[in-house]
């Protein structure tokens, strides 16, 4: 994933891994609060760690990745 700091906002650049994986979704850069409100309506997702190891995602992803 290289340079973490630079996929979260700025308030979230220092922290650690750990720390980051329980963020807030909208620590991410790119991910706004109605976003994150959108997330949590449809799948219940409302830290890092929820996005990055929902189901659903990680179906997608591996069909992706198998189309590649």
């Amino acid at each position: 994933m290289g340079d973490i700091a630079g996929k979260v906002d700025k308030a979230y650049e220092d922290k650690g891994v750990a720390e980051l994986a329980d963020a807030p979704v909208d620590a991410l850069k790119g991910v706004s609060e109605g976003d994150a409100k959108l997330l949590k309506e449809a799948f219940n997702i409302t830290t890092v760690r929820d996005l990055g190891t929902n189901k659903f995602f990680l179906w997608a992803q591996a069909i992706a990745k198998l189309a590649d």
